[in-house]
């Protein structure tokens, strides 16, 4: 009988965690769809104004003057974005964002980049990238600032907009030579690939569909530095806040993944528990009624 009520009280333990897993897949889903709408919403603004800055910055008859987009000369500071997010149970989603990152800092280490500073988003990259191991990697160079750590969970465009404001005023004063992202992209449900894109000096994204005839028919007013000055930051902040929506995405995917796998590896777990449970049930049951047939002729 001891058996069985341990069988039965796995059983009952494991049936507790399934509904955990299943209401956390819920939710994970529910946020997903939110996020997921407004990042897909932003991507095609996005596409569409990225269209027309590489359009002006294209025209052979137009001289790209803006600081934002001419690359330094000298490479001593990188900034890096890296993005992770604030919990677990999102299976590989945050040990790939470190991973990235470290190949990401260790490439601007060879290009020789003698200061690093890295602003992590979300708890896990924040907890990763202060760890002395990982200090202890990337000495003397890296600097960390936390200042904006909780932008994985409470994510806005006017919460991140700042930070891009204050990359590209120390970029145009020479406080820094180059700004990178580090993030999980979301490809579809079960797949989020960890990427490292430049944001500073701001590249522009080649458009097929843009011919050097069609460029030539843009009327500019006012002139096309004035309009680039007043682009450039904006496309900026923009892609910022598109790669923290990505990101996001990408993390409410890979958990709701990893708490569908949890819960179907949790009902496989109950099925062959309860098929164990009746098993000795059973031969119990047998052995009582062979107990009681063997008193009765004796």
């Amino acid at each position: 009988m001891a058996a069985l009520k341990e069988l039965k009280g796995r059983i009952n333990s494991v049936e507790s965690t399934l509904k955990i897993t299943s209401a956390m897949k819920m939710v994970s889903s529910a946020k997903l769809h939110r996020v997921q709408a407004s990042m897909e919403a932003l991507a095609r603004y996005e596409n569409r104004f990225t269209e027309t800055v590489a359009a002006l910055c294209s025209d052979p008859d137009v001289v790209t003057a803006s600081p934002l987009y001419l690359p330094h000369k000298e490479l001593r500071h990188a900034v890096v974005i890296a993005l992770a997010s604030d919990s677990s149970l999102c299976g590989a989603f945050n040990a790939n964002a470190v991973r990235q990152l470290i190949s990401a800092l260790s490439a601007l280490q060879s290009e020789g980049f003698t200061r690093i500073t890295v602003y992590p988003i979300g708890e896990k990259m924040v907890q990763a990238v202060t760890r002395p191991a990982f200090q202890d990697r990337f000495a003397p160079v890296l600097k960390v600032c936390g200042d904006y750590r909780h932008m994985a969970g409470k994510y806005s465009f006017d919460g991140i907009a700042p930070l891009a404001t204050q990359l590209m005023e120390d970029y145009v004063a020479g406080r820094n030579d180059r700004v990178c992202m580090v993030y999980n992209h979301f490809h579809s449900m079960g797949r989020q690939t960890p990427m490292t894109d430049q944001l500073l000096p701001f590249i522009e994204e080649s458009v097929d569909n843009i011919g050097r005839e069609a460029v030539r028919d843009y009327i500019l007013e006012p002139d096309s530095d004035a309009l680039l000055a007043a682009l450039l930051p904006s496309a900026t902040r923009i892609r910022l806040y598109r790669v923290l929506l990505d990101s996001v995405t990408a993390e409410n995917a890979a958990r709701m993944i990893a708490m569908q796998t949890a819960t179907d590896n949790a009902q496989e777990l109950i099925d062959d528990l309860s098929l164990e449970y009746n098993k000795r049930r059973q031969q119990a049951i047998t052995a009582e009624l062979a107990d009681i047939t063997s008193s009765a002729e004796a």
